[in-house]
């Protein structure tokens, strides 16, 4: 867990809580820390301190529970009292020793763990148990030092009366995903105390990992039968339906509405503290739910304004606003958030995603195809959103920037995988030609490369659609402008020939449009045709175009002109516009 360090003032005039409805036993108290109720066993723990004083084992739970709250500096004054109330109680010498993990200090860690060993009798495990679970439960767990001292206590513990060490043993396996050696354990501990409910929410959480979702949601659902107030399977349950989500898409959203329902049960069973609702707040953002997800992370930024987690909840901030359509609100809460992160490995592809996104919105186009591109970098998937802003810009007949636009998104999929994506490939190429047709007729000298880009962008729409007959149209009228203007080769003739071939063999596909293509395309061949003095297949194809359309005024005049002089050179295309 991670440890900030806050402090709670250990005064009597906080210790408010000793009236009758607060004298439950300690037992009481610590089924309150597993049920995750943590102000309640605080508020328990308060009264049990100021009724047995002398009881070392009250302060070492009230301690362990502000640990489990973050607040370091707090626990180490309960410990550092428990220690003075009863110095021969090893607990408190270890709950020591796991503050002092918490705060980054092992070397005295191992000082209070030790002398915790020295205080206790010969045949206590509770010292090596909770000396085993305090290396387990930091941010990163020490599994080497934490297993020695689980195994000792298992050892004194030899008549295996103790289900605890059994439930810290399946949690040293669990966290290193050995799920059958952790399955082995958290068995054992139920089968000395059924009631162990952590057990089984443990074996229905690795069920999750492993994916076994309606075998995690069974042994979920056992432990909400068997008690209906156990928090912690709620939040287990909702974190399961949210990851199946994910894996069955066509029951994403009625998995995510269950996972936001018992999620919020899990929030009114426990103390609704300001990292579960954190939590909440990105189920809410997976659902979908961007209404629920801007009130709920409107209210968690006022709750702990200097909390280092409350960078997560301005990214959330800058996703809710974009997505309710506040774009000029979710700039300024993704700049914030840029603004704040000083690790910028914590920075994930959405974060960038966003701020392209409405630095977009925001008509700084360029910033957001830098940020979205960033985006792309990490997942390429998000290639959708680079796809539709180019095809904004090639609807405005903007075809530098649709062209350069689209030459990303396309640049993070190059084998045209998903729905859509051949059509990136396509409008590139068109984008491209009618870009590089403007500068031709604004006689601007554009370069060639553009052309070959272009005609890249037509052969993979064609590779992975042949039927899409319309690339092999768009390849010829490229490779016509690729030729050259004085001497030409004929660049453009294979594509046209395969474009009227492809369509004389499927007459059904002959629209009113492809017929006019088709005319389009002999007229090209026979022009060519004539220039190299091939009268044969001048008039073959001519007459092709003329069967077709009997008044092409093009068929027509090439008809003519073959009893006429050879041209000088061959006709060019006009670039279509």
């Amino acid at each position: 867990m991670k440890m900030t360090k806050k402090a709670i003032t250990l005064g009597l005039s906080l210790v408010v809580m000793g009236s009758a409805s607060f004298a439950q036993s300690l037992d009481d108290a610590k089924k309150a820390i597993d049920a995750e109720q943590y102000q309640k066993a605080t508020a328990m723990l308060k009264a049990l301190v100021q009724s047995q004083a002398k009881k070392g084992e009250n302060y070492f739970y009230l301690g362990d529970v502000y640990l489990k709250r973050d607040y370091i500096d707090s626990a180490r004054a309960a410990f550092t009292q428990g220690v003075e109330a009863d110095a021969k109680n090893p607990l408190n010498y270890v709950g020591l020793g796991h503050a002092d993990l918490a705060s980054n200090n092992p070397t005295s860690a191992k000082t209070n763990f030790d002398k915790a060993i020295e205080v206790s009798s010969k045949k206590d495990y509770t010292p090596y148990l909770y000396t085993g679970k305090a290396y387990l439960d930091i941010d990163k767990p020490d599994f080497a030092a934490a297993l020695p001292n689980l195994q000792k206590a298992d050892e004194l513990d030899d008549k295996d009366k103790e289900p605890q060490i059994f439930v810290a043993l399946g949690d040293y396996y669990a966290l290193q995903r050995k799920n059958s050696e952790a399955l082995g354990a958290y068995m054992n501990a139920l089968s000395l105390d059924p009631k162990l409910y952590r057990s089984t929410v443990q074996i229905g959480r690795m069920y999750k990992e492993s994916r076994a979702f309606s075998e995690g949601e069974t042994e979920l659902k056992n432990v909400i039968t068997a008690d209906p107030n156990y928090g912690p399977a709620y939040r287990e349950l909702a974190e399961l339906y949210r990851q199946w989500a994910d894996f069955e898409p066509a029951s994403a959203e009625a998995k995510n509405a269950d996972a936001i329902t018992n999620y919020k049960k899990y929030l009114d069973l426990t103390d609704k503290s300001y990292e579960s609702r954190i939590r909440y707040a990105q189920i809410l953002f997976y659902a979908k739910d961007y209404k629920s997800l801007e009130q709920e992370t409107t209210e968690l930024a006022t709750m702990n304004p200097n909390d280092p987690k409350n960078v997560v909840v301005l990214r959330l901030r800058g996703y809710s606003a974009y997505e309710n359509g506040n774009y000029p609100q979710s700039l300024e809460f993704m700049n914030d958030f840029f603004a704040r992160v000083k690790d910028t490995t914590r920075i994930i592809s959405e974060d960038y995603l966003y701020l392209g996104q409405a630095q977009l919105k925001n008509q700084q186009d360029s910033l957001g195809i830098i940020n979205v591109t960033k985006a792309l970098v990490r997942d390429s998937s998000k290639s959708t959103i680079l796809a539709d802003l180019a095809k904004s810009y090639y609807d405005a007949k903007d075809y530098k920037r649709a062209m350069e636009t689209y030459a990303i998104a396309n640049r993070f999929n190059p084998n045209a995988k998903g729905a859509g994506s051949l059509l990136n490939f396509y409008y590139h190429g068109l984008a491209s030609y009618f870009y590089y047709g403007q500068g031709y007729n604004a006689k601007t000298n554009p370069s060639k490369d553009i052309l070959v880009r272009a005609d890249s962008s037509f052969a993979t729409v064609a590779k992975f659609s042949p039927t899409t007959y319309d690339a092999y149209l768009w390849r010829a009228r490229v490779n016509n402008l690729k030729d050259s203007d004085t001497d030409p080769v004929g660049l453009k003739l294979p594509f046209y020939q395969q474009y009227v071939d492809s369509l004389a063999a499927h007459p059904d596909k002959q629209t009113a449009t492809a017929k006019k293509n088709m005319v389009e395309a002999y007229n090209q061949i026979a022009g060519f045709a004539s220039y190299k003095e091939d009268k044969v297949k001048a008039k073959e194809y001519w007459e092709k175009a003329l069967a077709i359309n009997p008044q092409d005024a093009t068929a027509q005049e090439g008809i003519k002109s073959l009893t006429a002089p050879a041209p000088k050179a061959a006709p060019k295309a006009t670039p279509k516009k």
